[in-house]
């Protein structure tokens, strides 16, 4: 007997037979690879976006300035290159005119990247430019105009240079690089500072060289930086520049890869169902072409030779669909994303292929492998058992398969270790479960009525195979709640680190004689501001005795630091204890709370003596307590915290928080001029990009969760059709011999339901377990129960595999028992 692997599966392909198994393999290859090339391309448009923070890629930070050589060394390897100077001074347009201002000397290539834009009138229509002022040439804060009393082509002092005003500046990329804005801007070119004279030795300011180009490149010159750095000096990225933003887009990463990984899970659970549903019904094939002279060899590869081709056929439509997703979803996403993304390269479509062959192999083969073994007398004996049913082995094989796949796309154990513990739970008390309920529905069955009888008749029936299908069902909806749970708390925690109403402007250095005007000011004004806090400069000398080294003397280990203090009876608001106990308020002891990031740099531990100096005054204390807080609050936050007795005899200044909404924004004007000494730090700008960059983050997150959910869709689709021929069968003899319609459909109706309710109960166990887990574990974040799962859970699982359930057997009560018996 002569038979080709293409004869057959066009065979099947008319008869029907093929269209699961294709098109779970199709959208498994079209899902993985366009998950994988939609967050390979959208991670990098964000990463682009996100350098914006920064005006460049890499960028070297230092209190003074730095060697030319480096410059040079980059642009040799291919390198954009810039320069930035920040420091504050007074500008003068008249002798009664001034104002204390930050200056920011750039360069004639800033910005690398990023967009300067620029008005030619004080608060006029922005554009944007490709470089900022000219030799010559200052930008002034549109602020700046009425306080200076000038306009455009007017002359402004600094230190000994006089230049022309010639427009507004409206925005920088990297405003948000970090708090130097002390004060309306002042933008000027970097070639005028020495005219100036400003700038000399033990000033206060900020040098910068900025870096862009090819990722290889800069590698090269970060290690050529990095082995060349001297104290003071600091090399910074995004994670560096702005760690908010950098930790959202490491999140986001996490959330994407989690995504990615469930989409292999689900991918791989759709094959495994449609190839044992495509296996089962070859088996009377099988038998037939035994009986007529095939051998056991000729059959496998019959059968091989067949699954290759449809691998091919299946992974090429599969990659071509996955191209199309991504295709799709980035023409909807490109108005949020001002960066185009680059290409995604060929690791989505190798994903997708590899998921293919592996879930093909290790999933489809086994079974179609032992239709060999059919037996020829099944052609006269229906009721042989069936050669492929799957094994214990078949599953650790398949396990390990999905496993090597979610480890080989996330690249994390911890995020795999937490999907397979996940799903480790739901297989695990899946069976228990189920296998307890329904053999304990026979006692509700004796005494229910004929719908409820037929049902949990049915359940009994097919009980092993009814606990497997629970099982599969809760894999799948564990996943997606899974999901949806770290969804909504990454959202939930981006919206509550940058709320609307959050602290926009910090103002510093307000004496003590001042404290009660500027109070008065902001309450006749209507501005809700933070707490004042007294704010002292001072210098860890020592630890427990031993003096700490200099910042020039080694590279390991804690050093000489210079920090904020401040005194408070109570703990600072947002802030919150992790060792130790706070102060009485009445305390006399010399006492310290350390932030706890900065007690691992210095090494503190409760208990110990730490040494300060403050000015030339020394000052000693014990550490208390130690406490964890949020730098991203955008309120007043310290290192160091004393009781308010210790900090006594030492002269301070205040500082506070408070937010401004932009159209009252002329209210700084008054605020400056009454109190001409006070310095405020704009940070409005800083937050709306850091919230534009989440907003961004926040959609990708909602889209790549929107094809998972399609893909689930696909696993409890292929679930339902594994066990719909025998349901079917089953219903046409009960048709044959006079039962209603109703009564099929009805029974119909709560076997599905029955088997949706358990599988929503072990999906929102093990998917609960699985976010505390992955949030603790993978994601840095704290945990806590979501009790609204339990009823989304166990409904999602009701509704859903009810619906499908009875959508899928429709066909019953529409067509002859007679035609569907000969059919099946």
């Amino acid at each position: 007997m002569s038979i080709t692997a293409t004869r057959m599966l066009a065979r099947d392909w008319r008869g029907g037979e093929l269209g699961i198994l294709v098109m779970a393999l199709v959208l498994a290859v079209g899902v993985v690879s366009g998950i994988s090339a939609f967050t390979t391309r959208l991670q990098s448009a964000l990463e682009q976006e996100s350098h914006r923070f920064l005006a460049a890629d890499l960028v070297v930070r230092s209190s003074r300035e730095m060697a030319v050589d480096w410059l040079l060394e980059g642009q040799a390897v291919g390198l954009d290159t810039a320069t930035t100077l920040a420091f504050p001074s007074m500008v003068y347009a008249a002798e009664d005119s001034m104002q204390l201002v930050s200056v920011k000397a750039v360069s004639q290539s800033y910005p690398l990247r990023g967009e300067l834009s620029f008005s030619s009138e004080p608060f006029g229509e922005a554009r944007k430019v490709l470089s900022g002022p000219g030799p010559g040439e200052v930008w002034l804060d549109s602020r700046l105009f009425p306080l200076l009393d000038v306009s455009v082509g007017s002359t402004v002092a600094i230190g000994d240079a006089r230049f022309r005003v010639a427009g507004a500046v409206r925005a920088e990329p990297d405003q948000a690089a970090g708090m130097y804005g002390y004060g309306p801007r002042l933008l000027m070119n970097y070639e005028d500072i020495d005219a100036t004279g400003v700038v000399q030795p033990g000033s206060r300011v900020e040098f910068r060289q900025l870096y862009a180009g090819e990722d290889a490149a800069l590698q090269r010159h970060r290690a050529l930086l990095e082995s060349q750095l001297q104290p003071g000096q600091r090399l910074l990225d995004i994670n560096q520049g702005q760690p908010g933003i950098g930790k959202a887009l490491e999140r986001a990463e996490s959330f994407l890869l989690l995504a990615g990984s469930l989409g292999v899970v689900l991918a791989g659970v759709a094959i495994a169902l449609a190839a044992g549903r495509f296996s089962e019904r070859h088996n009377d094939y099988v038998a037939i072409m035994k009986s007529l002279g095939a051998t056991s060899a000729s059959i496998n590869l019959l059968y091989g030779r067949s699954l290759l081709l449809l691998g091919a056929l299946a992974t090429a439509a599969g990659c071509l669909l996955g191209w199309g997703i991504q295709a799709l979803f980035f023409s909807v996403f490109a108005e949020q994303l001002p960066v185009q993304p680059g290409p995604g390269g060929p690791r989505p479509y190798l994903i997708g292929s590899a998921t293919a062959l592996t879930c093909l192999m290790c999933f489809a083969w086994p079974p179609l492998r032992r239709l060999s073994s059919a037996s020829p007398l099944r052609v006269l004996r229906r009721d042989m058992p069936l050669e492929t049913r799957r094994s214990i082995r078949d599953y650790l094989l398949g396990l390990l398969a999905v496993s090597a796949l979610m480890l080989w796309y996330s690249g994390d154990w911890t995020l795999t270790g937490a999907v397979l513990a996940g799903l480790a739970i739901t297989v695990g008390l899946g069976m228990l479960l189920a296998l307890t309920l329904l053999k304990g529905g026979r006692m509700v069955g004796m005494s229910a009525g004929s719908i409820w009888r037929l049902a949990l008749a049915g359940l009994q029936r097919r009980g092993a195979a009814n606990a497997l299908q629970v099982v599969i069902f809760a894999m799948a909806i564990m996943l997606l709640l899974v999901l949806v749970l770290v969804r909504t708390s990454l959202i939930d925690e981006w919206q509550t680190q940058l709320p609307e109403d959050a602290p926009n402007h910090f103002v510093i250095n307000i004496g003590p004689e001042e404290l009660q005007s500027v109070e008065q000011m902001l309450r006749e004004e209507g501005v809700a501001s933070e707490a004042l806090y007294p704010m002292i400069r001072g210098r860890i000398m020592a630890v427990n005795e031993q003096p700490l080294p200099t910042r020039e003397a080694g590279e390991d280990g804690p050093r000489q630091r210079e920090s904020n203090f401040t005194w408070s009876t109570t703990l600072p608001a947002g802030n919150k204890l992790v060792a130790g106990e706070w102060w009485p308020a009445d305390t006399t002891e010399a006492l310290v709370s350390v932030e706890r990031e900065f007690a691992e740099r210095m090494e503190l531990q409760i208990g110990d003596k730490v040494s300060f100096l403050v000015g030339a005054q020394p000052l000693a204390a014990t550490v208390s307590s130690i406490r964890e807080l949020d730098w991203q609050s955008m309120r007043p936050n310290f290192f160091l915290v004393f009781p308010p007795h210790v900090l006594a005899d030492y002269p301070a200044t205040f500082m506070t928080s408070f937010h401004l909404a932009a159209q009252n924004k002329v209210f700084l004007n008054r605020f400056i001029r009454s109190f001409p000494t006070i310095t405020v730090i704009e940070m409005d700008l800083v937050i709306d990009q850091i919230r534009n960059i989440v907003n961004q983050v926040s959609a990708a997150v909602e889209l790549v969760l929107a094809i998972i959910l399609a893909t689930g869709a696909l696993v409890l689709v292929a679930g339902v059709q594994a066990s719909v021929d025998a349901r079917m069968h089953e219903s046409s003899i009960l048709r044959a011999l006079g039962a209603r319609r109703q009564l099929i459909l009805g029974g119909l109706l709560i076997e599905f339901a029955t088997l949706g309710l358990f599988a929503g109960l072990l999906a929102t166990v093990a998917a609960e377990l699985s976010v505390a887990i992955l949030q603790l574990f993978a994601l840095d974040m704290s945990y806590s129960p979501s009790p609204w799962l339990w009823p989304l859970g166990l409904l999602s699982g009701t509704v859903l595999i009810a619906g499908l359930g009875v959508f899928s057997c429709r066909r019953v009560v529409s067509s002859p028992p007679v035609a569907l018996l000969r059919e099946i």
